[in-house]
């Protein structure tokens, strides 16, 4: 057996964790390591530069603004204060100081109707007895009018009494009202139709014994008072607001400010709890994206894809920042998300957007607004950016990212009740954020594609334009081999869509799986149209050499005009270590009974991917449709189920993860195609037009 191919190795997935341990894993940790580091300097040099060295006494060293909305509790507390005081005492009038009122009148009238009845007594020994007994401060000669009234007198007069006191105890008496109201009895009883003696007893009898009966109620004052001060609204200052112009003197409630916005620096250094806190905050969100990749993306960290995963997200990361200084709203986040989900994968893509909004929402405080504007466009952007079909798709795809923009400031502006200027200006920036990523998308592509050798679905769109150098040359110098794999390419592309494959690999595989045969296109059947066969002259051996010898070929056109290497890998393998059975049985006719069959086999290797199978067995299928002479459906699947048995009777098929059930559907895809190109036609009669004319 011919040697095999030596310079053409490809790893399969089975053994991937057993090579990534081979394979110097220490440059992906120190490359984690400095990352990690770079994430940490960029995070604590953003939030300690930023703080301001200054003391209560100070003039401002420049202007101060606040870098969030904050409460100035100051202000707040002096409005609070000033609706308290603004709120005037509740009062309530207490019951039983007027029912003792009541009370001691009543005694006093009982007593003299009890006096008044013992006549042998004096009347002198009974105002002795009343001033001793009575609670009432009254003169003897008082006393002497009240003993003096009679049954119907005392009644009366102790009924105007309680009436007089009703009437003024029931408006309430405040303590400061108290000579108000006792000069307002004397008028009262100046007004009624009474003797003096009796008004004067009247005034007295009252005004020794009236008293305060309305106070302050505290529990309703203090509920009133609580009621306003939560009507006070907080006084905010907003974001970007002036806290201390430059040169000002801080007093203690700009201090208060400064520190509540962070920006007080409150010791020399870094402050050994911020630096443990970003150093944790750092590796968590690392681990999230590292756990990630170790669970779904494992691949990438074999090869260039890890590194531009971290050149991209720290690129980005700079870049928002500078972009911060003139809007936080055309920060280029979204672009994280466009290239990865492009160039790695759309989930990673997903996982790295949360991260990036999250690491600069802490980096440079930005709000809610911002962190949804960003997740969401973000998110949407990764899941628009699969697959693009062109480089300008990506542009409409920033237009859209930028039209979510848009709708996300709306939302926000109309909750938070904005002004109709200020969302029309953010939704201006908003639109431009989706055409800066795109643009940013698009202008650094080729970068990551031909540095690091990323084979994106653009590249084998633009690698799928006929005006591209190898398939022009193909269908001018080997036109019969250009048809053959645009079929192959077609067949190839259908199979990998039942089975879960890449399409667009297995069609732009199958394009240029041949242009090997472009060293000696005239060697090969399919572009023999009119000519001799040259293998006529040559022996089998010769032969043999000329046609397997169209892959090596290939892989040196490929590598040449800087294919990628997923498509040089289909162009080796399509052919596998597969016998050329025409010169081989033509060896044996001529005589040669030392023909060794191993003499007569490609140099392989066997395909190693799906793609590379399919494409496989796609060739040799059109190649041995094309030759059938009745190309109907049962001939046609037939022959295709009979070379895919072949391929996989031959070993062919051992080590690219075919399942059975994938060459079933392979299988019938193939039938399905070719059936398509094969169709039955109407048979149209051969009539002459002229004569037909003629007749009408």
């Amino acid at each position: 057996m011919k040697e095999k191919a030596k310079d053409y190795k490809i790893n399969p997935k089975k053994n991937l964790v057993s090579n990534l341990k081979r394979r110097k894993l220490y440059i992906k940790g120190i490359l984690i390591i400095l990352f990690t580091t770079s994430l940490f300097f960029i995070t604590i040099q953003k939030v300690e530069t930023e703080r301001i060295n200054v003391k209560i006494g100070d003039r401002a060293p420049l202007e101060i603004r606040a870098t969030k909305d904050i409460v100035d509790k100051q202000a707040t507390e002096k409005l609070k204060q000033e609706a308290a005081n603004r709120v005037q005492p509740r009062y309530r009038i207490s019951p039983s100081v007027q029912m003792n009122m009541k009370t001691i009148i009543k005694e006093f009238f009982d007593k003299v109707r009890t006096l008044k009845a013992y006549d042998s007594m004096s009347l002198s020994k009974k105002v002795d007895l009343m001033i001793e007994e009575s609670r009432m401060p009254l003169s003897r000669s008082e006393y002497q009018i009240a003993l003096r009234m009679d049954e119907k007198e005392l009644n009366d007069f102790e009924s105007l009494i309680n009436d007089i006191v009703n009437q003024i105890m029931g408006a309430g008496i405040k303590e400061e009202e108290l000579e108000y109201e006792k000069e307002n009895v004397r008028k009262i009883f100046e007004t009624l139709d009474l003797d003096s003696n009796k008004k004067e007893l009247g005034v007295s009898l009252i005004n020794s014994i009236i008293q305060p009966n309305e106070f302050i109620d505290e529990e309703a004052t203090q509920r009133r008072i609580d009621e306003e001060v939560e009507k006070v609204e907080p006084v905010i200052i907003k974001e970007h607001q002036i806290i201390v112009r430059k040169g000002d003197i801080i007093d203690a409630n700009n201090l208060e400010l400064i520190k509540e916005t962070g920006l007080l620096k409150e010791k020399e250094g870094y402050d050994s709890r911020t630096v443990l806190g970003i150093i944790i905050l750092v590796v968590l969100l690392e681990t999230l994206i590292l756990g990630h990749i170790y669970n779904f993306n494992l691949e990438i960290m074999g090869d260039n894809r890890f590194i531009i995963l971290l050149l991209i997200v720290m690129a980005i990361l700079l870049i928002s920042q500078g972009m911060h200084n003139i809007s936080p709203f055309i920060m280029p986040v979204s672009t994280v998300a466009f290239l990865i989900a492009i160039l790695l994968d759309v989930r990673l893509a997903l996982i790295v957007n949360v991260f990036m909004v999250f690491l600069l929402s802490f980096i440079l405080k930005l709000d809610d607004t911002l962190v949804a504007m960003y997740l969401i466009s973000g998110s949407i952007g990764a899941f628009l950016a699969t697959r693009p079909q062109q480089r300008y798709n990506i542009f409409v795809h920033g237009l859209i990212v930028g039209i979510t923009n848009v709708l996300v400031i709306l939302s926000f502006g109309l909750i938070k009740k904005l002004e109709l200027m200020d969302i029309l200006i953010r939704s201006g920036y908003g639109i431009i954020n989706g055409i800066f990523c795109a643009i940013l998308t698009i202008g650094s592509l080729p970068i990551w594609e031909n540095v690091f050798e990323i084979l994106t679905p653009l590249k084998l769109m633009e690698l799928s334009n006929p005006n591209q150098p190898l398939l022009k040359r193909l269908l001018v110098e080997a036109p019969g081999t250009y048809h053959h794999s645009i079929i192959v390419g077609n067949l190839s592309e259908r199979a990998a869509e039942v089975i879960g494959a890449d399409p667009l690999i297995s069609r732009i595989g199958a394009y240029y799986h041949d242009i090997g045969k472009l060293t000696r296109p005239y060697f090969f059947k399919e572009n023999q149209i009119g000519t001799d066969n040259p293998h006529d002259k040559l022996t089998p051996n010769m032969s043999t050499l000329i046609i397997t010898n169209h892959v090596k070929d290939g892989i040196e056109l490929g590598k040449n005009n800087k294919l990628p290497k997923e498509i040089i890998d289909i162009i080796a393998q399509h052919h596998g270590d597969t016998v050329v059975f025409y010169f081989y049985h033509k060896a044996k006719q001529n005589g040669q009974a030392d023909a060794n069959i191993e003499d007569y086999r490609y140099e392989g290797p066997k395909p190693q991917t799906k793609e590379a199978a399919i494409v496989m067995l796609a060739d040799s299928t059109e190649a041995a449709i094309r030759a059938i002479k009745e190309p109907n459906r049962r001939n046609i699947e037939d022959t295709v189920r009979k070379i895919i048995k072949g391929k996989l009777e031959d070993g062919q098929l051992e080590e690219c993860g075919l399942s059975i059930k994938d060459l079933k559907d392979i299988a019938n895809a193939f039938a399905s195609v070719m059936l398509g190109i094969f169709h039955e036609r109407i048979e149209y009669p051969n009539l002459d037009l002229k004569e037909e004319e003629g007749k009408a």
